[in-house]
């Protein structure tokens, strides 16, 4: 049966065109909730620019067949609206139920990682092991000196060993069971974005903590959930630091996220305005500061950010020259020396002298943590960067402790 006689596409849905596939477009959904992007024929992309939730099916049917000259039948047209529905890509109870759930689905499983359970241990534990790698983790009784560490989000296929080696120093090292991630964003433009949901995993179902996230927002005010479809649905940053987690504590039930992932601060850069500055963000460094005043447990800060991202896929003429890859490692050395220290003003200089140009996309997250937690004696455990053979794009990272 038919959900709705006026449908409407849902919000973060786009169309787009293949250039191998010429005459067809396709509908992309942005949160990642409907797989593959869905095929349209020339008839049904006309039918496309009435789903406004205006008209009615009716209306729809006869509008299109006037504007193309070709009569197809009713039937036709509703067959698609109701597949249209069946993959969450129109704004019905449908598509609402799915976003509503407390559960976040573990949206690159099956891509980055193994979506089968005994498949993605696997996987994981070979990053430990890899002849790279730091050896498994001693889950003895950690010492509790680590407060911060900064991980890759960068694809496990490239940055798995990274990853290991900053959470063999947490399993090692922290007492805590509450992980608060900071997290770059990648879609939304809003600044900072939470999410109460729990994430699902392989492994089982990471838990957010909601009396945390209660403490964020009564100190920040309002606007944190403002864009949390997009800003968290389609997101890995904070994904792919709870599988590992999930993967290390498994059967810990105590282990809980606080997953705030921080939009751009390129502004900043651009009107050479030290960040906190900007009455956003020194809100977010005071929040942050008075929800730790206010817990009475042990808490661990994951900077999820990698560093520079260079080459024509992220600056259209930039060429992947030796030089140029050599002195993006000096510098990326040079940010590092700042970070080890937590030297939040030393940071965001080297970032702000190049105008961001090398994309360091953990700058956000980074800085803020720097600024709200104040870590200092850090040391870099791992760094490493991958540069495609084909020159497209270059992306470099670092694991460190503090």
């Amino acid at each position: 049966m038919l959900v709705t006689e006026r449908p409407r596409l849902r919000p973060h849905v786009r169309r787009g065109y293949s250039p191998s596939d010429p005459g067809f477009a396709y509908l992309e959904d942005l949160l990642g909730l409907c797989g593959a992007p869905q095929r349209l024929t020339p008839h049904e992309s006309s039918w496309l620019s009435l789903l406004d939730g205006d008209h009615t099916l009716s209306e729809i049917h006869g509008d299109a067949a006037r504007s193309s000259g070709v009569q197809l039948p009713l039937q036709d047209l509703v067959r698609w609206v109701e597949r249209l529905d069946q993959g969450l890509l129109l704004d019905t109870p449908r598509f609402r139920q799915a976003v509503a759930s407390p559960i976040r689905p573990a949206r690159h499983a099956g891509g980055c990682y193994a979506a089968d359970a005994t498949e993605l241990r696997h996987q994981l534990a070979g990053y430990f092991t890899h002849p790279r790698g730091p050896g498994l983790p001693h889950k003895g009784q950690p010492d509790g000196s680590l407060r911060v560490a900064l991980l890759p989000h960068i694809d496990y296929r490239w940055g798995g060993v990274s990853y290991a080696w900053a959470f063999k120093e947490i399993v090692e090292r922290t007492a805590a069971s509450l992980f608060v991630i900071i997290a770059t964003s990648h879609y939304s433009q809003h600044r900072f974005t939470l999410t109460r949901k729990h994430f699902q995993t392989p492994l089982g179902i990471v838990p957010t903590d909601g009396q945390f996230i209660d403490r964020i927002v009564r100190h920040y005010g309002n606007g944190l959930f403002d864009d949390e479809w997009l800003a968290h649905l389609p997101e890995h940053s904070v994904e792919l630091e709870a599988v590992f987690l999930r993967y290390l504590y498994e059967g810990r039930q105590d282990v809980r996220i606080v997953p705030l992932v921080v939009g751009s601060f390129h502004d900043c850069v651009l009107a050479h305005q030290t960040p906190t500055e900007r009455s956003d963000i020194a809100r977010m460094v005071n929040a942050l500061r008075r929800a730790v005043a206010e817990t009475h447990e042990p808490i661990c800060w994951l900077i999820s950010g990698d560093l520079a991202h260079q080459g024509p896929k992220f600056n259209p003429n930039e060429q992947l020259t030796p030089a140029l890859l050599e002195r993006s490692q000096m510098v990326d050395q040079e940010l590092l020396r700042h970070a080890v220290a937590g030297d939040a003003a030393g940071y965001f200089g080297i970032i702000a002298s190049e105008q961001d140009r090398r994309n360091i996309c953990g700058f956000p997250p980074t800085y803020l943590l720097f600024e709200a937690v104040k870590p200092a004696a850090g040391r870099v455990v791992h760094y490493d960067r991958v540069v495609q053979p084909d020159g497209y794009a270059s992306v470099s990272w670092a694991s460190m402790v503090w």
